[in-house]
């Protein structure tokens, strides 16, 4: 494949809460659902994009994100499966899909979210990344994505394969796509079906009107367990049958069949050989017991509120009112990240600094096991609650969150800052903001990044191990531990953690 594999379209929050039903509601004759777990997973594009990350490909997924707690979570799970995300805005609430089950049945689900959001314009990013995909799968949800007319136009200009899985309140398909993929029910509402007409000839006739109408190479209609029905200009249909029995939960069962074909028209096949494997695979998924079989474990869900008692600048519902407030006044947004473990002044140097340079400075703290994971078992020193509660209490900080994963990837992607800001020795080694790690993650959407001086001498790490050194000195004269000393080292090369 010569680029990545694009997902455009809308993304959904969907949450599986399993329990058990033993009684009935006092004052109404209905179930009474005592939960035992829940489970996030992305859904809609988000769903389709990390079924193709499943299978190797490098995928990249261009949708809106609110600037809410389930706009943080989705970004924390679609980060979690591999997938990259280049977020456009998104006014209004994150769709969710919540399913209510028990013993493997779905007793009710309930949606909330509102009315779709406005999506706000792609970078130049976004745009270059269409243009060099391998093939591009518009997961259309009827939130809005797919009708972003600056999408559109990218959409129609790149010469990647576009598949086109479409959704009744969607817009039409841009012209010359390779595949669109409605199910049964979508068609009818698209293309009203002659009175009288049998099951196969009502879906090849909606296929060819769709066909028609957005001027499409080709239609697959899904039929469920029956497989899809394949319609070509001027050929007979084609029936690609299921290769077995697929009895199971369909949930994604769709989103599954357009990501393998996409999969597959990014790998060179036919049309008719990418619709055969997107059967295949959307009914080995089903039998296979579907998206609860299909996506691994969830990560742990993002904090969403307070974190002990740092007061109500702590935590993703702290950060989303803040960001609410900023942009709707035009304000620039800045955010910074670490550990922050052992606060120390040049931490305090950075984070003063980076205030200056916008309307709000949010900080992104690496959770405990996230330390853990980057420094050792015996990092942190003080608990991701402490730390946060010292970050927030400093004037120059607005607001802090936590993030669970080794790098700030996924909290960037949902924040969007206008700036992201590095301080420490960074520039010294011979490095510039444009060469730092999270450059090409705020490029997605625009953003930039800076480093800002730092002060000389502070490292977490050499603090730590100089407390250390003088208890065990102290210990073993048998006198209490002093206070740790710092003092500056003579040259910029001490190298160690410096505004981490």
């Amino acid at each position: 494949m010569r680029g990545p594999v694009v997902v455009v379209g809308d993304t959904l929050l969907d949450r599986d809460v399993e329990g058990v039903v033993n009684r009935l509601c006092p004052d109404s004759p209905v179930p009474v659902l005592d939960e035992t777990a829940a489970i996030d997973r992305p859904g809609g594009a988000g769903l389709a994009a990390v079924f193709a990350a499943a299978q190797g490909a490098e995928v990249v997924l261009v949708t809106a994100l609110a600037d809410d707690a389930g706009g943080a979570r989705l970004s924390a799970l679609l980060a979690a499966a591999g997938v990259q995300v280049y977020p456009l805005a998104l006014s209004g609430a994150t769709p969710e899909k919540i399913r209510l089950r028990a013993r493997g049945r779905v007793l009710l689900r309930h949606d909330r979210g509102g009315a779709p959001g406005e999506p706000g314009q792609p970078s130049d990013e976004v745009l270059r990344v269409i243009d060099a995909a391998s093939a591009v799968l518009v997961s259309d949800y009827g939130r809005g994505v797919a009708r972003q007319p600056a999408l559109r136009a990218a959409l129609a200009a790149t010469r990647a394969p576009v598949v086109w899985d479409p959704h009744p309140r969607g817009p039409a398909a841009v012209p010359g796509v390779h595949l669109a993929t409605p199910n049964e029910s979508e068609v009818r509402e698209l293309v009203p079906a002659l009175p009288g007409a049998s099951r196969l000839a009502t879906a090849s006739q909606g296929a060819q009107g769709l066909r028609r109408r957005w001027r499409a190479g080709a239609v697959a209609v899904t039929l469920g367990g029956d497989g899809a029905l394949l319609c070509h200009a001027g050929s007979t249909p084609l029936v690609v049958p299921t290769p077995g029995a697929a009895e199971g939960d369909t949930c994604g069962a769709g989103d599954r069949f357009a990501a393998a074909a996409s999969l597959a028209l990014a790998q060179g096949a036919l049309v008719s050989e990418a619709v055969q494997a997107a059967v295949a695979e959307a009914s080995a998924y089903v039998a296979g017991g579907g998206v609860a079989a299909a996506l691994p474990p969830p990560v742990r869900p993002v904090p969403a509120g307070v974190v002990g008692p740092g007061g109500d600048r702590v935590g993703v519902a702290a950060v989303a009112t803040l960001l609410a407030d900023v942009r709707a006044s035009g304000g620039t947004v800045v955010a910074t990240g670490g550990c922050f473990d052992l606060l120390h002044a040049g931490h305090v140097a950075t984070l003063q600094a980076a205030r200056q340079l916008g309307d709000c400075l949010i900080v992104c703290v690496n959770s405990d096991a996230s330390v853990a994971g980057l420094k050792g078992p015996d990092r942190p020193v003080m608990s991701e609650g402490d730390r946060s509660r010292l970050l927030a209490a400093l004037s120059c900080v607005d607001a802090v969150m936590i993030f669970d994963e080794p790098t700030p990837d996924a909290a960037l992607s949902w924040l969007r800052p206008d700036i992201w800001v590095k301080g420490g020795d960074y520039a010294t080694g011979g490095g510039d903001a444009a060469t730092l790690p999270e450059a090409e993650v705020l490029r997605r959407w625009g953003g930039h990044t800076v480093v800002v001086p730092y002060l000389d001498g502070r490292s977490t790490t050499d603090m730590i191990a100089r407390s250390g050194h003088a208890t065990g000195a102290c210990c073993a004269a048998g006198r209490p531990p002093e206070p740790a000393r710092l003092s500056a080292p003579s040259s910029a090369a001490a190298g160690g953690e410096r505004t981490r």
